[in-house]
């Protein structure tokens, strides 16, 4: 477990630069997802369930959790590389899934991209199984960074 005790939060609209420069250090901005305007999206729905992680003043972790009535959604969890394996990753976790359990969420979906073995593995330890369905997607609107 982490070493260190992690203070988890809810997300504050000054954590966005350390934020977007934690999401580039862990390799989770692409260029079709500017991460600007995936965290502005999230500020509008849900924002309770943008999570961050701190190490006294040190923003190391975030993790995006959403509910639509019907299951929950995890996107952008991060741990710096400087703190990964350390056990902060679970706990991100732990603290989004405690928030959808309180709004009602009875399943937790989410995406791993293809071929990311490690990410996969600790999915798995977390009790999430591969539910053997493609997923597919629709730009509405473009968003270049």
């Amino acid at each position: 477990m982490a070493e260190k005790q992690l203070f988890i939060r809810p997300f504050q609209t000054e954590d966005e630069a350390a934020v977007v420069s934690l999401w580039q250090h862990c390799e989770l901005t692409v260029p079709w997802n500017n991460p600007y305007k995936d965290i502005a999206r999230k500020l509008k729905v849900q924002p309770e369930l943008f999570l961050v992680g701190m190490l006294d003043s040190l923003l190391i972790a975030t993790v995006m959790g959403g509910y639509d009535g019907h299951r929950g959604w995890i996107n952008y969890l991060a741990v710096h590389p400087d703190f990964q394996g350390l056990g902060y990753a679970q706990h991100m976790m732990v603290n989004v899934e405690s928030e959808l359990r309180k709004i009602g969420c009875p399943k937790i979906n989410l995406q791993i991209r293809s071929g990311n073995a490690k990410v996969m593995a600790f999915y798995q330890k977390l009790g999430f199984t591969d539910d053997r369905v493609l997923s597919m997607g629709k730009r509405l609107e473009e968003d270049h960074s």
